[in-house]
């Protein structure tokens, strides 16, 4: 019998998941389109490869095993898999068709709408990917400014400029590489000693778990400014989001770019590029931004229903609500344990992470340990609850009933200095070996340094 959100006492049966996995491993390198999505980022044993279907906030694999999903297809699904009035707005476009030989009148719905509701986005470019829009950033911010180097903090996706900095980096030529430099969130030090005359933009996530201390958003803003440095928001996550025109609602501060994806279309693939129009004018003539598929309208339909319906249900505010309930249940049920030092959630409400003190023990064993006990009583985790307009209370109660009856167990383990012996399959990886002061300053300033 398939399992489904249940405190189970045994663990799902994957056997179509293996099966194609195996398939996947003869033909494809590697198996998986998305590193968040892949084998590596799960319990490799025990958690499920391949989903089938989704409904509301529930996912089922394709061995039938039924989960309530936190992951939501690593950010996308805001409102929800197969949600109604997304899915008829796709539906109903497919009628008059996919990708046109013109541009589409969606292409300024949509940018009209985006007009409205985004502090910064007096000029609009539509894509396809984060990657996409994050790399036509940092290229008309060279382009405006004349100036050659970036400064980042965050992740920004797969493209030469960005994963430089990380040990993901074989295949980018070192010149490339010496063009951007890191910093640190929350220490504005850091962003100093990266700002130059040569600087060219300034690209971070305005959060991502931690809260910006001291003024930190409006720190970086007025140090950008004065140093001739434009200023981006990479929204992927906190866009439409956090608030309905982002993180720059949500402070109080308009960047001179911000890039979007994820949340506002519900799962379709499309981006958003905002910004300054004395920038954003460049692409007219001397910066080469296109692609065939930037106006496919499927899935500009999917953002003009998604942004309406966020619009008219509030959605950030019940995001809020309910990710509110997970984060104070759990870290209510981490006192009540005394696990204070062990475990804790952290972050915004619309989207938390469970974290782990490495005083304690292998921070990734005992992620894999919760991960594999949530996926026995049908809950589908990475470590994150991101919320969506379809998880309802039942879910949260549900979820906080399983964190109720796994954590005494979860504290033995851990105090047992034994997590691994626990494990039924492979723990989970990490995705880059360092993610902090990593190549976070200028080789020239390092150098002047060492003289």
């Amino acid at each position: 019998m398939a399992n489904k959100p249940d405190l189970n006492n045994y663990y799902p049966c994957i056997e179509k998941s293996e099966e194609l996995y195996q398939r996947a491993k003869q033909i494809m390198t590697p198996v998986t389109q998305t590193l968040a999505k892949g084998p590596g980022q799960y319990v490799n044993g025990v958690a499920p490869k391949y989903l089938k279907r989704g409904l509301g906030s529930h996912v089922w694999d394709v061995d039938g095993n039924e989960y309530i999903d936190y992951t939501m297809g690593v950010g996308p699904l805001s409102l929800g898999y197969c949600y109604p009035r997304t899915d008829n707005a796709i539906i109903e476009q497919l009628k008059d068709g996919i990708t046109f030989s013109l541009m589409h009148e969606l292409e300024v719905v949509l940018s009209e709408l985006v007009h409205e509701i985004i502090p910064n986005a007096e000029s609009i470019r539509i894509s396809k990917t984060g990657a996409d829009v994050c790399s036509a950033a940092i290229r008309i911010s060279r382009a405006f400014t004349g100036r050659n180097k970036v400064v980042c903090c965050g992740y920004h996706g797969w493209h030469d400029w960005y994963i430089g900095t990380t040990n993901r980096n074989f295949g980018i030529p070192e010149e490339t590489q010496l063009l951007t430099h890191t910093f640190d969130y929350n220490n504005i030090e850091s962003v100093k000693d990266a700002l130059d005359e040569d600087t060219a933009c300034l690209i971070l996530e305005p959060i991502v778990f931690e809260e910006p201390k001291n003024n930190f958003l409006h720190e970086l803003q007025a140090l950008c400014k004065a140093n001739g440095t434009l200023l981006i928001f990479d929204e992927m996550w906190t866009g439409f989001r956090l608030a309905l025109g982002g993180a720059q609602e949500y402070f109080g501060i308009t960047p001179d770019l911000a890039v979007y994806s994820k949340a506002f279309a519900n799962g379709m693939p499309i981006s958003l590029l905002t910004g300054r129009k004395d920038v954003m004018k460049l692409f007219e003539k001397d910066v080469f931004f296109f692609t065939t598929f930037g106006g496919e309208a499927l899935s500009l339909a999917a953002a003009v229903a998604t942004i309406h319906e966020m619009n008219e249900k509030n959605v950030p505010k019940y995001l809020a609500d309910q990710g509110l309930k997970l984060k104070e249940g759990y870290n209510n049920l981490v006192a009540e344990f005394g696990m204070q030092n062990i475990t804790k959630c952290v972050g915004y409400p619309c989207r938390t992470m469970v974290t782990f003190d490495a005083n304690a023990g292998d921070p990734l064993l005992m992620k894999s340990y919760m991960q594999q006990e949530l996926i026995r009583m049908g809950i589908l985790w990475t470590g994150f609850h991101n919320m969506s307009f379809s998880h309802t209370d039942q879910d949260v109660e549900y979820t906080l009933k399983a964190y109720r009856e796994f954590l005494p167990k979860f504290k033995e383990v851990v105090e047992s200095k034994d997590i691994k012996s626990h494990l039924k399959g492979e723990p989970v990886e990490p995705v880059f070996r360092k993610v902090s002061n990593f190549n976070t300053k200028p080789k020239e300033k390092l150098e002047t340094a060492k003289a």
